[in-house]
């Protein structure tokens, strides 16, 4: 599993002082981007390729409120694959220092071709990289129909 610790600022606080849904997005973009970045998508490499990542939705479950004062941690794991790379699902959970965990996340994106504007699957050394990183109890081969499963655009926009 993956980590990446936060100090909570004031920045990162809401009306009610206690961490903004906005800073939970943000820590979460922070922690997988250091995790792609120490498994060989550097900017250098991605532009390289002329690939980047879009995020298709992120679940947000909240258990406990957290504040400021004391840093936090966001894990991440690979919940989820398809076979070309072309998909990817994240489960991230955030922990304080006692390491109880306080909100969970399930994160969904692809991967598009920044000319073309298309998914794509991973050139190989990428999907390699993400085929062989540590992975979720729960893991599982996506397809394009798991990128669906919560709904459906809505019909004026077609």
């Amino acid at each position: 599993m993956y980590f990446k610790e936060f100090d909570i600022r004031w920045s990162d606080l809401d009306a009610n002082r206690h961490l903004a849904n906005a800073a939970y997005i943000n820590f979460m973009s922070h922690t997988r981007m250091g995790f792609l970045i120490e498994n060989g998508f550097t900017q250098k490499e991605l532009a390289k390729n002329n690939i980047g990542p879009v995020v298709f939705y992120e679940h947000m479950y909240y258990f406990k409120e957290a504040f400021p004062g004391k840093p936090v941690k966001v894990s991440l794991e690979i919940a989820g694959l398809s076979e070309d790379g072309m998909f990817f699902e994240f489960l991230h959970n955030f922990y304080d220092t006692n390491g109880k965990n306080f909100a969970s996340c399930e994160m969904m994106g692809a991967w598009i071709d920044l000319k073309t504007r298309q998914l794509i699957g991973l050139p190989e050394g990428f999907n390699d990289a993400l085929r062989n990183v540590p992975r979720a109890k729960t893991f599982k081969i996506l397809t394009k129909e798991d990128t669906r499963k919560f709904g459906k655009k809505p019909e004026n926009l077609e």
